[in-house]
């Protein structure tokens, strides 16, 4: 089975091609430039590196939140364009899922944060028994004083990784109760490889979709959302 991967759910675009078992090609930029300047080169990039035809894909997973709502619309909107294009199933992995993969069999808990802004992350708490990853908690959108809580509550060793662990460095020392570590630089933040190790997990077992029905999932609505509904609602009030 060959799979392309992308991820540009956070502040890193990555993508990344496998097959079977061999992770043949994976480009990852955690710089300046925003991701719809550097998705499809990247995977022009890696396609002609490799000699690639796209035909060749079975499937196109690609991560589908929660995270940054621009992000998750430029990888949404890419990886929906090449399905179609191609007509390929596409398989939505979330992102917090797929970056807990990145510390695939740890004996530890795995706690990723995104940071979500407004004191809150998007987390989840996850743990390997036998090679699989088992999920503790599922993903959803927190304050970190919370997450400690529950961390604690467990009672377990755990790392953490994501890009709200430099923000909420200080906070989690202040907080946590328990034995903890960070996740080193080299598997510290979104990697399409992980993406899509997990997203051929999810495809054996048939969660896929076609590139008309995906969606991202935000957890939350957006600031401008927000602001809108805060509009509407000043409005009525009149």
């Amino acid at each position: 089975m060959k799979l392309l991967a992308l991820d540009s759910s956070g502040l890193v675009a990555s993508v990344a091609v496998l097959e079977d078992d061999r992770l043949l090609a994976e480009y990852t930029i955690n710089y300046k430039k925003t991701h719809s300047q550097t998705l499809l080169p990247m995977l022009d990039e890696i396609g002609k590196m490799i000699e690639l035809d796209l035909n060749s894909l079975d499937a196109i997973a690609v991560a589908a939140g929660p995270g940054s709502f621009t992000g998750l619309r430029i990888g949404a909107a890419t990886a929906k364009g090449l399905g179609l294009a191609l007509d390929k199933p596409l398989i939505g992995v979330p992102t917090v899922d797929a970056l807990a993969y990145n510390l695939y069999d740890a004996r530890q808990l795995i706690c990723p944060m995104m940071d979500a802004r407004r004191s809150q992350v998007y987390t989840g708490i996850y743990r390997f028994e036998d090679g699989k990853m088992n999920i503790i908690t599922g993903q959803k959108a927190v304050k970190v004083e919370e997450l400690m809580g529950e961390l604690n509550a467990l009672g377990q060793e755990v790392i953490f990784l994501g890009d709200g662990v430099p923000i909420y460095a200080d906070l989690i020392r202040e907080k946590i109760k328990v034995p903890y570590s960070f996740a080193p630089a080299h598997v510290n933040k979104q990697r399409a490889g992980s993406v899509g190790a997990l997203g051929m997990v999810l495809y054996q077992s048939g969660q896929v979709q076609s590139a008309a029905e995906h969606q991202p999932e935000y957890l939350r609505v957006s600031q401008a959302e927000r602001e809108r509904a805060a509009r509407l609602k000043g409005q009525k009030q009149v």
